[in-house]
């Protein structure tokens, strides 16, 4: 599987361990980058990742920072993007089930290493469930909501 990943400063740390983890795993990663310590703007990062998922580069994208609140709200500004702020893997799971979102956001600050491996595992190995969700994601797609 291909999967896009990026952070900002904050996140670099916590993104190398997941980096690390996904390779280990057999996944081809597109880094998005930042790769040093100084002070960086977390919306290139997000904006970088989402645009490979996006254009069907990468399956999955994978974004951290201090918080993944911003990374989130970053991801979602493009209508291709499902992105979640994970803090567990019921919520990995269930995001993934019910709503098929496409980008895993993590706080670097908020999450521990160990939480953050499981929780993208867990994100990564479930399929979307479709049928009554998918009448509603249909809902939150542009077309829709100009209707």
């Amino acid at each position: 599987m291909i999967i896009a990943i990026g952070s900002d400063h904050a996140g670099l740390p916590l993104k190398r361990v997941l980096l690390s983890a996904l390779e280990g795993a057999g996944h081809t990663v597109l880094d998005a980058g930042t790769n040093g310590e100084e002070s960086v703007d977390y919306p290139d990062f997000a904006h970088a990742v989402t645009a490979k998922v996006a254009a069907g580069e990468a399956r999955f994208g994978v974004l951290v920072c201090g918080s993944g609140i911003g990374m989130s709200i970053a991801a979602n500004r493009n209508p291709k993007i499902r992105a979640v702020v994970l803090h567990n893997t019921t919520e990995a799971r269930l995001t993934r089930l019910h709503n098929d979102a496409n980008v895993a956001c993590f706080g670097a600050r908020t999450l521990g290493a160990e939480v953050a491996l499981d929780s993208l595992a867990s994100f990564l190995a479930t399929e979307f469930e479709g049928g009554r969700h998918q009448r509603r994601l249909d809902k939150l797609s542009p077309a829709s909501a100009l209707a």
